[in-house]
């Protein structure tokens, strides 16, 4: 088991940059493939990038690709969502969420652990 821990969200203005971090304790990291979603309040939980267990693969939902980059550390158990050009619709709760296996896919429903998420506000 693995409990994960999100930081790094805020208000930031269109145009502007975050990054944020998932650290994970318990079971390590790299046992893992690790996605990050977000969600609106009275939206689904949508998918916005997703890193394998080696972190030699990345994929990103349409709407971030070009702006958003993941990354992992696995001798840190940390897992970084760099956010550039901000837009507002980017505004949303983003989640980081673990997988038993080497792939990471975008479907929410195939991950087994969630953080409890952090906000990001974009002003326009």
């Amino acid at each position: 088991q693995v409990q994960l821990v999100e930081s790094g969200g805020g208000l930031v203005q269109a145009g502007g940059s975050l990054r944020l971090s998932c650290a994970a304790s318990g079971r390590t990291a790299s046992s893992y493939a690790m996605g990050w979603f977000r969600q609106d309040p009275g939206k689904e939980r949508e998918f916005v990038a997703a890193i394998n267990r080696s972190g030699t693969i990345t994929s990103y939902a349409d709407s971030v690709k070009g702006r958003f980059t993941i990354s992992r550390n696995n001798a840190q158990n940390t897992v970084y969502l760099q956010m550039n050009s901000l837009k507002p619709e980017d505004t949303a709760v983003y989640y980081c969420a673990a997988r038993g296996s080497v792939v990471a896919v975008s479907n929410p429903i195939r991950y087994d652990y969630w953080g409890q998420g952090t906000q990001v506000t974009v002003s326009s």
